[in-house]
Order: structure tokens, then C-alpha cells, then sequence
């Protein structure tokens, strides 16, 4: 077993043995006005891509807006709508293996689904793809975006719990979703 290897499989571990009541599925918006984040749940079913799309660019802001999408703690979604399409950040493209959401937004993002045995997806590695640079003008680098993304120690529930934070909007997401993020000297 390579060390790649060892370490998912222990974070799976992890992952598993935690107390967690349910898995997290939500979907949110969330705009920048007047110095003041506002964050908000929408429906979606997370069967199509457009759903979030329309959602994000439904809001009435001047300032920055974007999607935070949750499925069932196994994976998430950061989706931002820009001039001419959309900036998207799929944390872990090894799901669209076997979820037609996942696979949807690997179309969309214009990368082909990993050729992995669907038995073995419980061993494999995470495998973020997209556009990381979609928070850096908010003051969110590719580089922390990228040590959050690739922390497989946590829920993606939890990880978009730090995303928010480091955008500044961690109290009004765990206001909407009652999921705190995790303290720097806890995980982070």
C-alpha cells in the first residue's frame, strides 16, 4: 500500500468514527453589499448545475456572490458566476464516478471522470478540480483554498464551515447551517 494510500485510507477512517448526527446537505448563496456578507439557503435537489446558477445570479447585489453546495457531506461545491460562464470549485471529482451531480459539473468544468472502479472509490483519494483561484479577490488565495481543499480529515460540510471564515462570513454560515467551523488548533 503506498503512503497515498495509507493516508485516505486513515482519513476515511477519521471521517467515519466521527460523531456526526446525519449528513450535511445544504445549499447556499451568499452576496457581498456594503460591507456586510449575507448568506441564505436555497432549494435545490442537486440534480442540475443550472439550479445553483440561477440561484447565484437571481441575487440583487452589487458586490461578489457566490453558491456553497453540500451533498450528503461527501463532497462540495463553490460556484461563482463571472463574465461569461462560471468559476467552479469541485472538491472531490472522484464522485462523479457515481453521482450524476459530480459528473455534471466534470462536464461543465470540461475534465473527464477518473477512470476508477467504482468498488474502489472507498479507498480513493480525494480528487479536487476546478478553479481555485475563484476566492482570491476576496481575499482567499489559491493556497489557503487549496490547504482547505486538500485536508481530507474533515467533512466537506466542515471545510466549507473554514471557507466561510476565511471569507469573513463564518458567523452568518453557521447561523443558516449550525455547523461551526473547526478552531485552528483543532484541525486546522
Amino acid at each position: 500500500m503506498s503512503a497515498a494510500s495509507a493516508r485516505g485510507s486513515s482519513a476515511q477512517q477519521a471521517k467515519k468514527s466521527r460523531q456526526v448526527p446525519g449528513k450535511a446537505s445544504f445549499a447556499l448563496v451568499a452576496a457581498y453589499n456594503q460591507g456586510e456578507w449575507e448568506v441564505r439557503r436555497f432549494r435545490d435537489d442537486f440534480r442540475r448545475l443550472s439550479t445553483a446558477e440561477q440561484a447565484v445570479r437571481k441575487l440583487r447585489s452589487e458586490g461578489p456572490t457566490l453558491a456553497m453546495l453540500c451533498v450528503e457531506d461527501d463532497y462540495y461545491v463553490l460556484l461563482r458566476p463571472v463574465p461569461g460562464g462560471l468559476k467552479i470549485l469541485l472538491s472531490d471529482l472522484t464522485m462523479a464516478v457515481e453521482d450524476d451531480y459530480a459528473a455534471e459539473i466534470a462536464d461543465e468544468l470540461g475534465v473527464d471522470i477518473p477512470d476508477i472502479d467504482p468498488a474502489d472509490l472507498e479507498t480513493a483519494d480525494p480528487w479536487p478540480e476546478g478553479d481555485f483561484d475563484l476566492l482570491a479577490d476576496l481575499g482567499v488565495s489559491e493556497e489557503i483554498l487549496g490547504v482547505i481543499v486538500d485536508d481530507d480529515d474533515v467533512w466537506p460540510s466542515e471545510s466549507l464551515a473554514r471557507i466561510a471564515q476565511e471569507l469573513g462570513c463564518g458567523e452568518e454560515f453557521t447561523e443558516v447551517t449550525g455547523i461551526e467551523p473547526l478552531m485552528d488548533d483543532e484541525e486546522w
